[in-house]
């Protein structure tokens, strides 16, 4: 009975979804059509973030009713969550110090913006999602990272990338993704309890979405003209900067989300989403910095390189090679990010024919798009704030190939499963027994 009432609420939250897709993508013309679409696009979000919580319920309880996995499958589950903890991006970055793992995961869970982090004295932890908002912190992220890089965590990008991939799959909530979420050290990855996703006040949303260069999200550009003192010609220069920052502010305002997206294929648009706004954010902004950085002169470019705030006792050398180890970390292979999540699909939606097809391309797709991200893992930390931008603009390219790569494997497989595989692979974090 369970069983049947949560495949007939995922064909409710399918239609839903196909008509909140429509309703967005239509441009009616005037005001008053504009607020009639507005108002029924906000009463389908409420209805249909409603039916997404009921079937988180009824997925919850079936889970409670199945029977207990054996000693067998839990070792082997722990065996593999092992396995793929070791081959990931950011494997060489976890913390075997309790404090510092404690306070990174405690930086994941508030979600607090990089700068935000700094003047807490934590240092910046990669916020994967924020509510319904993928990488809410975005904005901020690739800007302060093009001015004060070594305020990060070294595994910040190794982070990203292994969290891009596995929400794909998993969700925000994954005891997969435990290594991701610094958990306490000597703690088996099947120890991992999903902590549900972290509330968001109204006014987050509103300050992310609706105003990204404001508040602790904002440019530096008081520390940018104390450090450079500017003459008048470069003043005008950083001006325009400062325009251009605000200017790509505003692409990010189109590509926050209002509601959850539950399936597989709704995260990665909701991911591709982002990731777009932010590469086209970094095309506007670049060639303002570039002519405003080569208006300067050698001492001024001297101390516009070293801005930033002095994050714990790193020495001259330890930015080096803490790069090194990242480069050293995307090269070794990527294997497990498929791997385990193809297994568990399997497992849990028991493909045949067809649907086996479709997701053995999916496996193939991929295996390509992580090999892509690998490509584009930092060798090192680029000197100056213009190459600091090249560099990420390099990164989000690839993470948006990578993402494309699959959007279309996935769809094709989804497309192919009934409403009861569907439901279990929309929730395949809490269904699949570890």
């Amino acid at each position: 009975m369970l069983s049947r009432q949560s495949t007939a609420r995922q064909d409710r939250i399918d239609r839903l979804q196909q008509r909140v897709q429509q309703l967005q993508s239509q441009k009616p013309e005037g005001l008053r059509a504009q607020r009639a679409q507005e108002r029924l696009l906000q009463t389908q979000n409420r209805v249909l973030q409603r039916e997404q919580r009921l079937q988180q319920t009824d997925q919850a309880r079936l889970q409670r009713l199945a029977p207990p996995p054996s000693a067998e499958q839990r070792s082997a589950a722990t065996a593999a969550a092992q396995a793929a903890a070791r081959g990931r991006f950011a494997a060489q970055f976890r913390s075997n110090d309790a404090l510092q793992a404690r306070t990174a995961l405690m930086a994941r869970e508030n979600g607090w913006a990089p700068r935000h982090a700094w003047r807490r004295g934590h240092r910046a932890a990669f916020v994967a999602w924020l509510g319904p908002v993928f990488w809410p912190y975005a904005y901020s992220d690739i800007f302060s990272y093009t001015f004060w890089p070594y305020a990060y965590d070294p595994g910040y990008w190794a982070y990203a990338y292994d969290d891009f991939v596995d929400t794909v799959f998993w969700g925000t909530d994954s005891p997969y993704s435990a290594y991701a979420r610094y958990p306490e050290p000597g703690a088996a990855i099947t120890d991992f309890r999903a902590r549900g996703r972290a509330s968001v006040s109204p006014q987050t949303l509103r300050q992310l979405c609706g105003d990204p260069d404001k508040g602790v999200t904002a440019w530096p550009i008081a520390e940018i003209t104390r450090a450079v003192q500017p003459t008048p010609e470069q003043r005008a220069l950083l001006d325009e900067l400062k325009a251009a920052a605000a200017k790509a502010a505003d692409v990010f305002k189109e590509s926050c989300a209002d509601s959850y997206a539950m399936t597989p294929p709704g995260r990665l648009r909701a991911m591709t989403n982002r990731v777009s706004a932010t590469l086209e954010a970094v095309r506007i902004v670049r060639p303002a910095l570039e002519q405003f950085y080569n208006s300067l002169n050698d001492e001024q470019k001297a101390r516009f390189n070293a801005l930033g705030p002095n994050v714990g006792d790193r020495s001259q050398q330890q930015p080096q090679q803490e790069a090194n180890a990242q480069a050293e970390a995307c090269g070794d292979p990527k294997s497990s990010l498929t791997q385990l999540p193809i297994e568990r699909i399997e497992a849990v939606v028991r493909p045949a024919g067809e649907q086996k097809e479709a997701l053995d391309r999916l496996s193939d797709v991929t295996k390509k798009a992580v090999a892509g991200l690998q490509a584009a893992c930092p060798d090192d930390v680029p000197l100056t704030p213009v190459g600091r931008l090249d560099a990420m603009e390099k990164r989000l390219k690839a993470m948006l190939e990578a993402a494309e790569w699959v959007q279309d494997a996935l769809d094709k497989f989804y497309a192919t499963l009934s409403s009861e595989q569907k439901a279990r692979f929309n929730t395949l974090p809490q269904v699949a027994s570890p």
